[in-house]
């Protein structure tokens, strides 16, 4: 199976879903528990929810492979992205509810996780770089923009309930000031929901690493509350009534991350 699909586009754009996949390999689904195969936390629907990039003529980059297989947004030496605080490895042995992914046993040793590594993370790295590489040949400036979503509510990882829209650029590292300042605006204009920039979900490793702002390359990560387009219990069927809602500014974020690449000073 392919390891991730993949549309070239010509705007400044280049939009990542690392964790929108849900293949497992038989080899790995059958060590797995009730849990690991239900993929609970997977970033249900969210290629659909952006279903606008084509007509931006954005370049599309989305992982076919569960997060469970292993995190594309994880640093490939296992460093935990938040210290002091509970994360899910590189190559996850626990849900975001803490339930085990694996069998007893049955989890992937050092060697397994290396295999992982090269097999599966190392090729979507390697295809985000080659986009970034030829964007920035003809841009000034680009904006590589990480789409995900969680569940509104995980109390492992954050207290109460999460903002609509967290918007997160490395704590300020990944991106420039100014753009990250004009797409919040935009967020926060959006009627009855509710945003922050670099809150909880400060974005991850592929925000971090990528996100070059001295080199012209802008890194974002956007994580969207689910509750805004989707139901979050099981089956986690999208809502094309909240979806219609919240889509338009996901499509306005975007817009906005366009312009202000081709503004670029000469």
């Amino acid at each position: 199976m392919e390891l991730y699909r993949y549309r070239q586009g010509e705007s400044p754009l280049l939009v990542s879903m690392p964790h929108s996949g849900l293949h497992i390999p038989d080899d790995i689904r059958e060590r797995m528990t009730a849990a690991g195969h239900a993929m609970a936390d997977t970033d249900w629907h969210v290629e659909r929810l952006y279903d606008f990039l084509e007509a931006l003529d954005a370049t599309v980059v989305i992982a076919t492979h569960s997060r469970y297989v292993i995190d594309l947004n994880r640093p490939p030496d296992g460093t935990s992205l938040y210290p002091g605080q509970s994360v899910t490895e590189l190559v996850p042995t626990t849900t975001f509810d803490d339930e085990p992914i694996y069998l007893p046993e049955q989890g992937p040793d050092g060697d397994e996780i290396s295999r992982r590594r090269d097999a599966f993370w190392q090729p979507y790295h390697d295809r985000l770089e080659q986009e970034l590489t030829r964007l920035s040949t003809r841009h000034k400036r680009i904006v590589q923009y990480d789409a995900h979503s969680i569940r509104s509510e995980v109390p492992r990882f954050f207290d109460g309930t999460l903002p609509d829209f967290n918007l997160g650029t490395g704590a300020g590292t990944a991106a420039d000031t100014g753009l990250a300042d004009r797409l919040l605006a935009v967020c926060q204009k959006a009627p009855g929901h509710t945003a922050i920039l670099n809150g909880r979900f400060k974005g991850g490793h592929i925000t971090r690493s990528n996100g070059r702002p001295t080199d012209g390359v802008h890194a974002v990560q956007m994580e969207l509350s689910q509750a805004t387009y989707m139901n979050e219990i099981p089956p986690w069927t999208f809502r094309d009534d909240l979806a219609s809602m919240v889509r338009p500014h996901l499509k306005a974020v975007l817009e906005e991350a366009i312009a202000w690449a081709g503004k670029a000073p000469a």
